[in-house]
């Protein structure tokens, strides 16, 4: 899989269903794929919502900027070395409840788990394309002040990659849809 990959689903599925004034949100890797559809079909978007989502500068690979983990998430990543992924591709269970789950309870974190797939690494070294955002859609941020995985320094970093954005904050980990469904939801909802 591809970002080109990523970028064409979605592209594809709007374009199928004919859909209009789309409100469309990403998350954490998302960010390589929004600008992307921006790109593709700039009069179907009517908003960009970036849920705490990895935008690297122009030209730069995810891999560049995706190094300022939480303290807690480098202990694990230490403990298991070259062991990031499982038999089957997906991310180590110790690494993923590190990065994902840290702000959940146990039942929640381990549904979250048993959820995992195998990972596409390549987008990791892929050079991003930002020249969607030159289309004047009007973007937010969503911010996520407890996230493990893309810090808030990373986030901020993020932040200033997108040009004009609005930028909101919810009080939760990576994984806000899970854990936080209904603050993320009262955020997207206002759009």
């Amino acid at each position: 899989m591809t970002i080109s990959d990523f970028v064409g689903s979605v592209t594809s599925e709007i374009v199928a269903r004919d859909l209009t004034d789309v409100t469309l949100v990403g998350h954490s890797m998302a960010g390589v794929t929004l600008p992307g559809v921006a790109e593709r079909i700039p009069d179907r978007i009517s908003h960009l919502v970036f849920v705490s989502c990895a935008v690297p500068p122009d030209g730069t690979p995810l891999a560049d900027v995706l190094g300022d983990l939480s303290p807690a998430v480098q202990q694990v990543a230490a403990r298991i070395g070259d062991d990031v992924v499982d038999s089957q591709g997906a991310l180590h269970a110790d690494l993923a409840r590190a990065m994902f789950c840290n702000d959940m309870d146990e039942p929640t974190a381990e549904s979250t788990l048993a959820r995992r797939v195998p990972e596409t690494l390549k987008v990791l070294s892929e050079p991003t394309d930002l020249t969607g955002l030159r289309h004047p859609i009007p973007r937010t941020y969503v911010r996520l002040t407890r996230d493990a995985s893309i810090t808030l320094d990373v986030q901020n970093m993020m932040i200033a990659n997108l040009g004009e954005v609005g930028v909101v904050d919810l009080d939760a980990g990576h994984m806000a849809m899970i854990s936080d469904p209904q603050g993320l939801a009262a955020i997207l909802n206002g759009f």
